[in-house]
């Protein structure tokens, strides 16, 4: 009840800098007030010190009744007291509350990156984010409760070209994936961990919009058959996928040329009746691309897969063509040419891992501390993943897709010019190779 009393006293100081984030005290649900907030400041300020000394956060100083001789060998006097970091007055938020650290000199993140756990058990709360916004500075974003069991919408969210709304983060925020803004993707997780869900809510937001989908499901069409009709071009086998990959570097190619021709460094820089369909290419399983059965033919085969693919991944940005990359391990035990994709995937999404080296692949080049998050999404919490953009992390969940909404991707009629040398021919419109006398 002091706490409360308190924060109105001071509410000229806090109220500001509350509505400078965007958003009014006023939308503040009445018990987080009265009771949440009060009780998880307390908490915080009446366990600091034990949580710092159990998980290796304070630091040892000598007291002035010591005597000292060979350096810190202590002969007399009393034990050495340990002086816990410096605690900010906690802050609250739509989910919970804030509280920044000052560190001691010397120390670095790690160790209150592995102390977020305890800090969870010790609050009593949902979820404690570790970061470290500058240098000296550790903050502590608390989540009371799991913002991502809440209902989550079935309808086709609107959106921007090139922009779609695929679920909720745990900031409240809407999951946005902005093609405009970050031009590939990566996403990674165990086999039901939510990859496919998210892919098809990523379908789905697009349906509606003038974009191009190429899809390329070598699992036999079994994720991506039944929205064929909304997909510009679907690939089974991975000589289909050569073929489609094929196609759009040499589509790339002539964009350039659009381009140059119209002095345009981007086609976003054309004019709306010059400007070609953007395309978003959707790989589920990338593995399928680059496993080879040890054969001459099947090794020639992933080589230009991962030749095609890392083509698309460096001129495609610029010239509205965006690859989506989706499968468990995304790392060098595929192929030579994985790192180097990888690296050209700057959106990261990261599901529940089998083990850390699948999550470090995803998420370690980007964000060090999300790694250890991503690890311990559990099996019950399918849809949600670590996502980094912007050099920002963050917990969400994907939307759930029912039936219904994939009978509406699939009633969506695609682009009809997507190709500036014409549309791709679909399979049952080309000529059949003979390869017999006609009967």
């Amino acid at each position: 009840m002091g706490l409360a009393v308190l924060a109105v006293l001071t509410r000229r100081w806090w109220e500001p800098r509350l509505e400078a984030r965007g958003w009014n005290i006023r939308d503040l649900p009445v018990r987080w007030w009265l009771v949440g907030y009060p009780q998880t400041t307390w908490r915080i300020v009446s366990t600091w010190r034990r949580v710092c000394l159990l998980n290796t956060l304070s630091m040892s100083l000598r007291s002035s009744h010591q005597r000292v001789i060979g350096g810190d060998t202590v002969v007399q006097g009393y034990a050495l007291r340990p002086r816990t970091p410096r605690l900010s007055m906690p802050m609250p938020t739509r989910q919970g509350l804030t509280v920044r650290v000052l560190m001691h000199p010397g120390q670095t993140p790690g160790p209150y990156y592995k102390a977020a756990r305890a800090m969870e058990h010790a609050w009593r709360v949902h979820h404690v984010k570790v970061t470290s916004p500058r240098r000296g500075h550790v903050l502590c974003t608390v989540t009371a409760h799991d913002p991502l069991t809440r209902a989550l919408p079935t309808g086709s969210p609107a959106g921007e070209l090139l922009t779609a709304e695929v679920g909720w983060c745990e900031e409240g925020e809407a999951f946005v994936i902005a093609f405009r803004s970050i031009p590939h993707w990566l996403i990674t997780g165990a086999t039901q961990s939510g990859k496919s869900t998210l892919l098809a809510a990523l379908i789905r937001a697009l349906a509606p919009q003038p974009v191009a989908l190429v899809g390329l499901d070598l699992k036999g069409g079994m994720e991506f058959g039944p929205l064929r009709r909304r997909l510009t071009r679907l690939a089974t086998t991975r000589a289909e996928a050569i073929e489609v990959l094929d196609r759009l570097v040499r589509e790339i190619q002539e964009r350039t040329q659009l381009c140059q021709m119209h002095q345009a460094r981007s086609i976003w820089d054309l004019s709306e009746d010059a400007r070609p369909t953007p395309i978003v290419i959707i790989v589920d399983e990338i593995a399928e691309l680059y496993l080879s059965d040890g054969s001459r033919a099947s090794r020639d085969e992933t080589d230009r897969c991962g030749t095609l693919l890392l083509r698309i991944a460096q001129l495609g940005a610029a010239l509205g063509v965006h690859l989506v990359v989706a499968g468990q391990r995304v790392g060098s035990d595929l192929g030579a040419r994985v790192t180097a994709l990888r690296s050209q995937l700057g959106g990261r999404v990261a599901h529940r891992a089998h083990d850390e080296a699948s999550a470090e692949m995803t998420l370690g080049d980007i964000a060090k501390d999300a790694v250890v998050v991503a690890q311990s999404i559990t099996e019950e919490e399918q849809g949600v993943a670590v996502i980094s953009m912007h050099g920002h992390w963050t917990r969400a969940r994907s939307h759930l897709i029912s039936a219904d909404d994939r009978a509406e991707i699939a009633a969506t009629a695609p682009p009809e010019r997507v190709f500036l040398s014409g549309p791709y021919p679909a399979p049952e419109t080309r000529n059949p190779t003979k390869e017999g006398p006609e009967e």
